[in-house]
């Protein structure tokens, strides 16, 4: 066996494993619902989801105010916010799970972030960076419609 063999076997479980660490492509049948990031279990990267809506704006929660729901932790800026999610946390939840909403309309998982984010018709959506919302502003019902299309798939997948 070759110097080059050896070190190829030995370096490919570690890139393989290294690859699936990084991996944001296609969902899996294991994914979760929620985007909560690699290794976490906050939703929204721990910020406030009602805050958007009462306050205009990305707000961090605390651990003072979180709760469980749907397999991931939310947090929240004040009691009242965690009480207004608890009584209907389907009202205040980003859509896609937070997953990026133009890449649901793309037929993938992506991660959301928090700070790149709109309220469309009473719902909380978030993207991958400003690149993505852009062109995702670019025809917001069209990707919106296309999201909900496909998101059932994604989840099963």
């Amino acid at each position: 066996m070759t110097d080059l063999t050896r070190r190829t076997l030995f370096a490919l479980p570690l890139a393989l494993g290294a690859a699936a660490l990084l991996r944001t492509g296609p969902a899996r049948a294991d994914a979760d619902p929620v985007y909560t990031g690699r290794f976490s279990s906050l939703a929204l990267g721990g910020y406030d989801p009602v805050a958007y809506f009462r306050e205009g704006r990305p707000v961090e929660g605390t651990r003072a105010h979180e709760t469980e729901w749907n397999g991931a932790t939310w947090r929240f800026a004040s009691a009242d916010n965690l009480a207004a999610f608890e009584a209907d946390p389907e009202a205040y939840a980003p859509q896609y799970g937070g997953y990026c909403a133009w890449a649901a309309a793309e037929g993938y998982r992506a991660p959301g972030d928090p700070n790149f984010w709109r309220i469309v018709d009473g719902k909380l959506y978030v993207n991958y960076d400003g690149n993505v919302q852009r062109t995702w502003e670019g025809d917001v019902s069209g990707f919106i419609a296309r999201a909900d299309a496909n998101w059932p798939r994604i989840l099963a997948d």
